[in-house]
């Protein structure tokens, strides 16, 4: 395994960081969830990415009792809030009642006295940004959370939060987007915009939900049991990518990961890794076996012919529009 700083501060991640997005509590039972994890552990990954909202609160519980036992200062535990976690009209969004209930119920869940990062998990336009960043140093300052970020955040939110960040003397250190060689929105204004403030990348969907690891091929139906047969929310996410000429140019990548020495699976997570601003790719997995895959990208250098070659492969299928970048209008 490799590491990297998370943008200029001090801490220190594995670029390759495990989330349970879609698996834990949800698409795998919770023995295959326990194995993943132990495979992570295994391969050195030190960085575990949740949310209150994944499965419905049941994948913090699942990941807090995967790493039961774990030496606590040797990991670095994220997760995030916004989405609605319940019935309630505070139980969504980033005002200072949710924020405030939900870092305890986080806490609790994961079984830890502290997260390593606590995220905004979009931009929440029904609340004032000053309420929400005072909300968040508050909570640093009572030691419930190390550092603050945010996910799927505009290069301007981002601007205004680090701001109020520096403002309140709290340090804000990083931004979760969507990021692969098809979703590259963040790099025309997000990423320099983090740059010039010290934010890293914690991207996830390196391998667009399975799509760049070649599995999904034209004419064909999906795998049984892969991510395009999920009806828990997989399916929705992934059917944009499943078009047929999309899939014929993917599997346009395999001699080249090949003459790489790499899967094609690798390849993604590895492509991701080459932007100097993504301090960590985030894998999820169903399978130990896939954990065991997807971390030999870590400490890949491609060359620049290779990137040029993906490049004229994807072109055509690749999105880079920076207004992608967009969170609810109003609370989900």
């Amino acid at each position: 395994m490799e590491f990297r700083h998370l943008g200029r501060s001090g801490l220190v991640i594995s670029e390759i960081a495990y989330g349970n997005w879609l698996t834990h509590g949800s698409q795998v039972e919770e023995e295959a969830a326990l194995a993943c994890v132990r495979a992570a552990l295994d391969a050195g990954i030190t960085t575990f990415d949740t949310a209150d909202v994944y499965a419905e609160t049941r994948a913090e519980s699942v990941m807090g009792r995967a790493l039961k036992g774990e030496r606590r200062e040797g990991l670095e535990i994220f997760t995030k809030v916004y989405w609605p976690t319940g019935p309630g009209h505070n139980d969504r969004g980033l005002s200072r009642k949710h924020i405030m209930e939900s870092i305890d119920a986080s806490l609790t869940r994961l079984g830890t006295d502290y997260v390593d990062l606590y995220q905004a998990h979009r931009y929440d336009h029904a609340t004032p940004l000053e309420e929400t960043m005072l909300a968040f140093a508050d909570v640093v300052r009572a030691g419930k959370a190390l550092y603050i970020g945010v996910s799927e955040w505009n290069a301007e939110q981002i601007r205004a939060g680090a701001e109020l960040a520096r403002e309140l003397r709290v340090p804000f250190i990083s931004n979760q987007p969507q990021y692969s060689m098809l979703w590259r929105v963040i790099e025309p204004e997000v990423v320099p915009t983090s740059e010039e403030l010290g934010l890293g990348q914690i991207v996830w969907s390196p391998i667009a939900q399975g799509v760049l690891t070649g599995k999904y091929l034209p004419g064909q139906p999906p795998p049984a049991g892969s991510r395009a047969t999920d009806d828990k929310g997989g399916q929705d996410f992934i059917s944009r990518m499943m078009g047929d000429d999309l899939l014929t140019a993917v599997q346009g990548l395999r001699p080249l990961a090949d003459q790489a020495g790499l899967t094609m699976a690798q390849l993604a997570v590895a492509w991701v890794l080459q932007n100097s601003n993504v301090s960590a790719a985030i894998i999820g997995a169903s399978r130990p076996e896939q954990v065991a895959e997807n971390v030999k990208a870590a400490g890949v250098k491609l060359d620049d012919e290779l990137l040029t070659k993906i490049d004229v492969i994807l072109e055509p299928f690749v999105q880079r529009d920076p207004a992608l970048t967009q969170s609810p209008a109003s609370r989900p």
